[in-house]
């Protein structure tokens, strides 16, 4: 795949996704380096849908650390069970959340935040090896088709 994303003119997001997927695992399919092909699908998701914060918390030495991302500076560390990443790490879900403020616990990275989908990223033994992140400006930006397709997405890393 080109360094390009061919992406069909329509904001409908099933459409862009169903677009991108392919795109995607052909782009991730050539590299082994796993921090290469984090940074480039967020990239890529960040390209496709302008999200306002697009990244990866890579589980580390018992916490979630920052790993490859698309949008402003962020959170470095955050422990299990703590914010929506945390949440996700523990629940072991997707989680979507349509009002951050409502979210108990949230932590607040950015206050321009206001609508998240995490990811849970799984191993080939079923452990949570990092999350993928997607913050909105916009609330209730997220919805069923966002995390059935993030998670098809997640599924490309190896």
């Amino acid at each position: 795949m080109a360094e390009t994303l061919m992406l069909p003119a329509t904001t409908d997001r099933r459409a862009l996704y169903e677009s991108l997927l392919p795109q995607v695992e052909a782009l991730l399919a050539g590299e082994s380096d796993q921090i290469a092909n984090l940074a480039n699908m967020a990239a890529a998701l960040k390209e496709a849908f302008d999200f306002f914060w697009v990244g990866f918390y890579l589980v580390k030495d018992g916490q979630l650390v920052l790993g490859p991302f698309q949008g402003p500076i962020a959170c470095t560390r955050i422990a299990f069970g703590k914010g929506v990443c945390g949440a996700a790490y523990s629940r072991r879900e997707t989680i979507v959340v349509p009002d951050v403020e409502q979210f108990p616990g949230h932590i607040a990275c950015s206050s321009a935040s206001r609508s998240e989908i995490v990811v849970p990223v799984f191993d080939p033994q079923g452990n949570v090896t990092m999350v993928l992140d997607v913050d909105s400006d916009q609330l209730d930006d997220f919805s069923d088709v966002d995390a059935e397709w993030l998670e098809r997405l997640v599924t490309l890393i190896r």
